[in-house]
């Protein structure tokens, strides 16, 4: 079959895809990325394609995938992004397609209603827990008639919600075949799905979580499929380390005392005073996480000796030996009862697990891997590799040359890839040297729908009065805009500091609005936001952090200037950053130009790609950081960006703000070219 060929057809003026969809007009980018894939997938190979924001990337990889015939496996960042393919982008194309395609959607243990669990999570709740009750009767209902069991399907329910963990299961408390429920049970009907369907979605965090417990179904899925596409790959390496590596945690803890508690009846039989033991390792759980959060504020430490930084070794000894002391009682008992039950069989196995994850830490860390830990909600100990450059290599990209269905195709595929046209460093982290590059230009029209204002007389990031400076000129250009601006930080106490400074600056005016990340789901926050613009409204501010410099598309005038408060370089102390940076340096490199450069240019392309969504979105880009003019290192980064008109001085700002409140102009912007 011709395949380039027929994804020509199928992108004609007059193809399937215009007449399935009105108002579609082709794209050349989007036309070369498509052809390029197809031809890939035909030839076999590796290839990274960085495709700008409005290229429609997506179609560009699904079409010639679905009309290749092969059995294609696509990976995303995030369950959002699935759930998108497989509800609205998969189905559309398919019925352009005018043929059946067998499509499943995967996810993780988590996403998925348990039913053996549903049935002993109201003993779990307290009875005062009035919410959780109200939740676990909202899902109660819900699971006579869904069939899938995602719980993606209620959308009313907070995925941080207290109910989650106790009507979803882990793998470490999963009966396996030994569940009465297996047959019924949602993840295994998921996973029969995925294993006879031609195009299975999944996401990357349970792709490489498969590489090493190999239990999701990705890993028997991989040597069937001929094409394999990472969406949103740039964010492929920070994902993967997460998985790859080893965890023990005081939350794993406490749900292995709670489990237990449950199974109180059937563990007297071994054990007269079983509520005692429960309660022991209750209490030396409580212990663990208090002594991790003891002597260092920092929510992720080092540890490269025989305690994490700021932490006595003696005493971090003695609560470690406590845990495992507890972790044996309860193992003793459960031996010996494992073979009555199976949920005692899986809970002793389960405790042995436990014990053995607990005994890898108290070895020193492995060559090339980092250890840290974070002590937030929970306390965690965390050793993970590096990168993901090794597992890639051996693991993934190993089974390249697949002597039954031919050679596969690799693809890598995201908005930003590289602050160079090498994409050395996503590369580099990604091991997949040798692969062949695509970058595709936005096709939007930055100079004339854009403009870049780099405030001269703003405080340096670093001077105690930057912050006051920053909500300053967030309220300045939201009074003149009504609102229509997002604020992007760097660190989530910042995103509060501006939060409290706008609302008191807003306070006595009528009604402005300002969000802030954390108050809210992240979905509520963004319609929320992208409805309170208009006529009559009084406007909008959302302040965010984290995880909304990526995946925020609100196109049109309800977005009109996005606001980052300063480069995003990652936390020199981090222990991560620190391991990467170290390792670096040992091989000659400098961990300044070669590691924190780049991400931090990756960084403030996603979030300004935040801004221009459409061909007929018009707005201002502010970045409150004078280091971007100042230092060379900072004009390097300027030049990462889409070729924006750059707003000199005050003057020009204000009225290039101007000119976004008038319904009509053929340039917006009277600065001058840089």
């Amino acid at each position: 079959m011709d395949l380039q060929g027929e994804v020509s057809r199928f992108f004609a003026p007059d193809g399937p895809l215009a007449r399935m969809l009105p108002g579609f007009s082709a794209r050349p980018g989007q036309q070369t990325m498509a052809l390029e894939i197809a031809r890939v997938i035909a030839e076999g190979g590796i290839l990274a394609v960085e495709a700008g924001t409005g290229v429609g990337k997506t179609f560009a990889y699904l079409i010639p995938a679905l009309l290749s015939g092969e059995r294609v496996l696509v990976s995303t960042a995030t369950k959002a992004l699935q759930d998108q393919l497989y509800v609205r982008d998969i189905p559309r194309l398919i019925a352009a397609l005018g043929r059946p395609v067998r499509v499943a959607l995967l996810k993780g243990r988590s996403s998925y209603l348990c039913l053996q669990r549903l049935e002993s999570a109201r003993h779990s709740i307290k009875t005062d827990d009035a919410e959780s009750l109200l939740d676990l009767a909202y899902i109660e209902a819900w699971s006579t008639r869904t069939r899938s069991g995602d719980l993606a399907e209620l959308p009313q329910l907070d995925d941080g919600a207290a109910v989650v963990p106790l009507v979803t299961s882990t793998r470490e408390n999963c009966w396996g075949a030994q569940c009465p429920k297996a047959r019924e049970c949602h993840v295994n009907r998921a996973r029969r799905d995925a294993m006879v369907a031609e195009l299975v979605v999944v996401n990357h965090h349970l792709f490489f979580a498969d590489l090493t417990v190999r239990e999701s179904g990705v890993a028997e899925l991989l040597p069937t499929v001929r094409c394999v596409v990472f969406d949103e790959a740039h964010q492929l390496n920070d994902i993967g380390v997460q998985f790859l590596g080893r965890q023990f945690s005081s939350g794993q803890l406490q749900s292995l005392a709670q489990d237990l508690l449950v199974q109180g009846p059937q563990l007297a039989q071994a054990c007269d005073d079983w509520r005692a033991m429960v309660e022991s390792l209750d209490r030396v759980s409580s212990d663990f996480k208090a002594r991790c959060q003891e002597g260092n504020a920092a929510p992720r430490r080092p540890w490269s000796g025989a305690a994490p930084e700021g932490i006595d070794a003696v005493l971090w000894n003695t609560t470690m030996m406590a845990v495992h002391t507890a972790l044996q009682e309860v193992d003793l008992v459960l031996r010996a009862l494992s073979e009555s039950s199976p949920s005692l069989n899986a809970l002793s196995v389960r405790t042995r697990n436990l014990a053995a994850e607990l005994n890898h830490f108290a070895n020193t860390v492995s060559p090339g891997q980092v250890r840290w830990l974070e002590a937030g909600r929970q306390a965690v100990l965390i050793q993970s590799p590096l990168d993901i450059a090794d597992a890639m290599r051996t693991r993934v990209l190993a089974s390249q040359n697949d002597s039954i269905l031919g050679r596969k195709a690799w693809l890598f595929t995201s908005a930003t890839l590289g602050h160079d046209a090498s994409m050395a460093w996503f590369l580099d982290t990604c091991g997949l040297h040798g692969a062949q590059l695509l970058q595709v230009p936005s096709p939007f029209d930055y100079a004339k729908q854009a403009a870049l204002y780099i405030p001269a007389d703003m405080p340096k990031p670093a001077d105690p009065q930057h912050g006051a400076a920053v909500a300053a000129l967030v309220a300045q250009g939201a009074s003149v805009l009504g609102g229509r601006t997002l604020v992007l930080t760097t660190t989530l106490q910042s995103m509060r500091n501006l939060g409290q400074a706008l609302r008191s600056h807003f306070a006595q005016s009528d009604g402005m609005e300002i969000l802030v990340q954390e108050e809210a789901p992240k979905r509520e926050l963004v319609a929320r936001f992208a409805q309170a613009s208009g006529a009559g409204k009084p406007g909008c501010i959302l302040v965010a952090s984290t995880s909304f410099w990526e995946g925020i598309d609100v196109a049109g005038d309800a977005l009109q200037m996005v606001v980052i408060d300063k480069l995003p370089f990652s936390p020199p102390q981090d222990p991560v950053v620190l391991a990467r940076a170290q390792q670096l340096t040992e091989c000659g490199k400098s961990a300044f130009k070669d590691y924190h450069i780049p991400r931090a240019a990756l960084a403030l392309k996603q979030g300004a790609g935040r801004l221009i969504r459409s061909e007929s979105d018009r707005g201002i880009l502010v970045v409150c950081d004078v280091r971007l003019t100042q230092m060379g290192y900072g004009r390097k980064i300027v030049s990462t960006l889409p070729s924006m008109r750059r707003l000199l001085n005050e003057g020009q700002f204000v009225e290039a703000l101007n000119a976004l409140t008038r319904p009509s102009t053929t340039d917006p912007y009277s600065a001058s070219d840089p």
